[in-house]
C-alpha cells in the first residue's frame, strides 16, 4: 500500500508538472501572438508611409489626365490631407506605445506576489511603459523649455498638440539623418547585391550559368547594372539642380502645405513622365537605405534569419523599419527628388525652414553618393577585367578564400 501510494503521489506530482509547464507554454505562445499583431500593424503603417508621396503624385497625375471623370471624384486634396494625417497619426502609436509596449510585454513576467498569467504580464508592461511615457515627457519639456521657453510653459498640459509631434519631429530628424548615411552607402552596395541574384557574363565555373537562358547570360546583368547606375546618377543630378535652386528659389525649400490642391499642375516640369521618374526614385531610395542600413556594420546583428530571429530582433527591426519609412517624405522632399509639399504634421518640423541644415543636408548626401558610386565602379570594373581576362594574361586574380591564384601566383610558390 505504502509503495502504491508513493507511485500516486509521484503520478500526481509529474502531472501537476507537466500542467504548469504546458500553461506557461501557452501562456508564452498567446504573448508572442500579441506581440507578432502588434508588429504586423507597426510594419503595415512604415509601408503606408513609403507609399504617401507615390501615392500622393500620382493621384495629381491622374487628376489632371481626366480632369472631369465622374470616376474619379472620390480622388481628391482632402482624402490624401487625411491619408497623411493617419499615417503620422498610427506612425505615433507605434513608436511611443505599441512597440514599447510590446517589448515590455515580451520580457515582462508579472509583479513579485501577484497571480501568474497573461494579465499579469499586461499589467507590468502598463506600468513601465507609463513610466517610460513620463520619462520620455519629462525629457522633451526640458528640451522645449531649452528651446522655446515661453511656448513650453505655455504648453505645459497639450500632450497631444504638441509634446508628441514635438518628440515625433525629433525621431524623424533621426530618420532623415540615418537615411544620410544609410542611402549613399545603399547606393553603393545595390550593385553588388542585384549581381548576386543575376548570371554575369564571362564568369567561369558558375553553376547557374548552365541553366542560365542565353539572355539571361549575354543581357541581364549588363541591363541591371546600367539601370542602377542611371537611376543614382538621375537621383545625384536632382540634388545637384536642387542645390542651385536653393541658392537661388526661396520655393525649393521644404515646407508644409494645408491644401494640396490635386489636379491643378504637375508636380515635374516633365509631366506625367517626370512623375513617374519620381515615384520610381522614391522607391528606389527606400530600398537602398534599408540595404544600407542592413549592411552597416552597426545595424548587422539586426538582420532577419530564417528561423533564427527572437520576438527582441523583430520588434528592432519594426522600430528601424518604421523610422526610416517615415522619415521618407521629408527626406524625398529636402532632396528635391519631389516637389510635393509635405502634408499635415509632415511639415510642422521646426528644421525645415532652416537654409543652412537644408544646403549642407543637400551638399552632404550629393557628396557621399559620387565618392560611393565613383568608388563602387572603380572597383567593380577593376575586379571584373581581372576576372575575364587574368586566365589568359597571366594576372594573378583573387580567390573567394583570399589567396592568389593564377600562373604568376604558381610560380611565386
Amino acid at each position: 500500500m505504502f509503495s502504491q501510494a508513493c507511485s500516486c503521489r509521484k503520478w500526481m506530482l509529474s502531472l501537476i508538472s507537466c500542467a504548469y509547464f504546458l500553461s506557461d507554454d501557452i501562456e508564452d505562445a498567446t504573448v508572442n501572438k500579441i506581440a507578432l499583431w502588434l508588429c504586423t500593424f507597426t510594419l503595415s503603417v512604415a509601408v503606408c508611409a513609403v507609399l504617401l508621396l507615390p501615392i500622393s503624385i500620382l493621384s495629381n497625375e491622374v487628376l489632371i489626365t481626366f480632369p472631369k471623370s465622374y470616376y474619379m471624384r472620390w480622388l481628391n486634396g482632402s482624402l490624401i490631407h487625411g491619408l497623411w494625417n493617419l499615417v503620422f497619426l498610427f506612425s505615433n502609436m507605434s513608436l511611443v506605445f505599441l512597440m514599447p509596449f510590446a517589448y515590455f510585454f515580451t520580457e515582462s513576467e508579472g509583479f513579485a506576489g501577484s497571480k501568474k498569467g497573461v494579465m499579469a504580464r499586461v499589467y507590468e508592461a502598463v506600468v513601465l511603459l507609463l513610466l517610460l511615457a513620463l520619462l520620455v515627457v519629462g525629457m522633451v519639456w526640458v528640451a522645449s523649455a531649452l528651446l522655446h521657453h515661453n511656448m513650453a510653459r505655455e504648453s505645459l498640459y497639450d500632450l497631444w498638440e504638441y509634446y508628441l509631434p514635438y518628440f515625433y519631429s525629433g525621431i524623424s530628424l533621426f530618420g532623415v539623418m540615418l537615411l544620410l548615411l544609410c542611402t549613399p552607402f545603399g547606393l553603393a552596395r545595390m550593385f553588388s547585391v542585384t549581381g548576386s541574384f543575376l548570371v554575369k557574363p564571362r564568369v567561369r565555373f558558375n553553376s547557374m550559368r548552365g541553366k542560365a537562358s542565353p539572355w539571361q547570360r549575354n543581357l541581364g546583368y549588363p541591363l541591371a547594372m546600367l539601370l542602377l547606375l542611371a537611376l543614382t546618377v538621375v537621383c545625384i543630378l536632382m540634388v545637384i539642380f536642387n542645390v542651385l535652386e536653393l541658392l537661388f528659389d526661396e520655393t525649393a525649400m521644404p515646407r508644409g502645405m494645408e491644401d494640396p490642391r490635386l489636379g491643378t499642375a504637375s508636380f515635374s516640369m516633365f509631366g506625367s513622365l517626370g512623375a513617374a521618374v519620381q515615384v520610381v526614385l522614391i522607391f528606389y531610395l527606400m530600398v537602398s537605405s534599408v540595404v544600407g542600413f542592413y549592411s552597416s556594420p552597426l545595424f548587422t546583428s539586426l538582420l532577419p534569419r530564417a528561423q533564427d530571429t527572437n520576438l527582441t530582433q523583430i520588434i528592432g527591426n519594426c522600430v528601424s523599419l518604421l523610422i526610416l519609412s517615415s522619415a521618407l517624405p521629408v527626406f524625398s522632399r529636402t532632396l528635391g527628388i519631389t516637389r510635393f509639399d509635405l502634408l499635415g504634421d509632415f511639415g510642422r518640423y521646426n528644421w525645415l525652414g532652416n537654409f543652412y541644415v537644408v544646403f549642407l543636408y543637400n551638399m552632404m548626401f550629393a557628396g557621399l553618393t559620387s565618392a560611393s558610386l565613383i568608388k563602387t565602379v572603380t572597383w567593380a570594373v577593376q575586379r571584373e577585367l581581372i576576372r575575364a581576362f587574368g586566365h589568359e594574361s597571366g594576372l594573378p586574380t583573387t580567390s573567394s578564400t583570399g589567396t592568389r591564384t593564377g600562373p604568376l601566383a604558381l610560380a611565386g610558390t
